[in-house]
């Protein structure tokens, strides 16, 4: 072909070649715009789920970070194991508790027996202690008081308080007439005494304040004229010969209950604790029934004493089920008003308000 023609079609061909490599490119891009459409459009959903989740990570981080790592819980009494009794006794010993805990951020619960609920409350309100077990009657008092305290549960509604006197001592409630009484002073035998000598119409006697230690001591030696006594140590004394003047099974209105409380400054760090705590006691509750035997074999131990007495002083039927069972809360409100009336309690509240529920 000459030179000319080549020229000739050169032009055309070039044009045809342009014209198809700029439909190429408007395609291409084309494709390309919609799949980086499509691609956005996954990328950004990607991304929101991912911020989505992260902020809702943060959240519960958030939330977890605000819940200490660490939880100090007092109850009453003193053994070798450093246990209480009951179904949160029963949890901590098999550790179900502690794995309920542990879901929370909770890593190491501290737990502190005391001899009495009112050397405990001080604790609870100087912020040693995050929550605790105890009688009802000392919380009530440290509410009436001021105390920042709320109430997540009860764990029986049936403390019996005991009245003994020395082998040779007084026999009735009548004869404690001019006598002196050793009391563990706002406790819920303090209570239960106070209110059985109101019944019996003696008003001419002596409450002097002495944990059970002490008051044994002095009750051998002749100080003191009877005192007032939990289940364990008051049959311990009279398989000694001592004289049982009453005990509240004769006055079931006079029954302490036994009560949890939180401080309101542990619930601000973890709002959902009380709720929280009686799912991880429930579940302890439920193991303990399925395991009876060992169970009286861990409260006989705790107490130094025998099965067959653990069954009689610490029965599995006393351990309340529901957090506030109807009787419990009518028993807790005669106790609080009660101590209102005697002036034990600064003022008077609503059970209710005190609540957590």
């Amino acid at each position: 072909m000459s030179r000319e023609k080549q020229r000739g079609l050169r032009g055309p061909v070039r044009l045809a070649l342009i014209a198809v490599l700029i439909m190429a490119t408007v395609w291409l891009q084309a494709c390309g715009a919609n799949n980086s459409s499509n691609g956005n459009a996954k990328d950004s959903a990607n991304a929101g789920a991912s911020a989505s989740t992260g902020t809702e990570t943060a959240a519960a981080a958030d939330k977890d970070s605000k819940v200490p790592a660490v939880l100090n819980y007092g109850y009453i009494g003193s053994n070798d194991k450093n246990l209480p009794g009951g179904a949160e006794g029963w949890g901590f010993y098999k550790g179900i508790i502690q794995a309920e805990l542990k879901k929370y951020g909770i890593e190491e619960v501290k737990l502190t027996g005391f001899p009495n609920g009112p050397d405990q409350t001080e604790s609870l309100i100087s912020g040693r202690l995050d929550f605790g077990g105890l009688g009802d009657t000392p919380a009530i008092i440290a509410a009436a008081s001021g105390a920042k305290t709320r109430l997540i549960n009860q764990t029986t509604i049936t403390n019996i308080g005991y009245l003994i006197s020395g082998p040779n001592g007084p026999k009735t409630v009548e004869e404690l007439k001019g006598k002196t009484i050793a009391i563990q002073k706002g406790s819920y035998m303090h209570r239960y005494v106070v209110g059985l000598l109101k019944q019996a119409g003696v008003t001419d006697y002596k409450l002097v304040h002495m944990l059970i230690p002490d008051a044994q001591a002095a009750l051998a030696k002749g100080d003191v004229d009877a005192m007032t006594n939990t289940g364990y140590t008051a049959q311990k004394l009279l398989g000694q010969g001592y004289t049982l003047i009453d005990d509240s099974t004769k006055h079931p209105e006079l029954h302490g209950t036994g009560v949890t409380v939180v401080s309101e400054s542990y619930l601000k760090k973890f709002p959902d604790f009380p709720k929280v705590w009686n799912e991880a006691r429930q579940k302890a509750l439920e193991d303990l029934k399925q395991h009876e035997d060992e169970y009286y074999q861990f409260i006989a131990d705790l107490n130094k004493t025998t099965v067959d007495l653990a069954k009689k002083v610490s029965p599995i039927s006393d351990i309340t089920v529901e957090p506030f069972p109807a009787e419990g809360i009518t028993r807790i409100t005669g106790t609080k008003d009660f101590l209102v009336e005697e002036g034990l309690a600064k003022k008077d509240y609503k059970i209710e308000d005190w609540e957590v529920k």
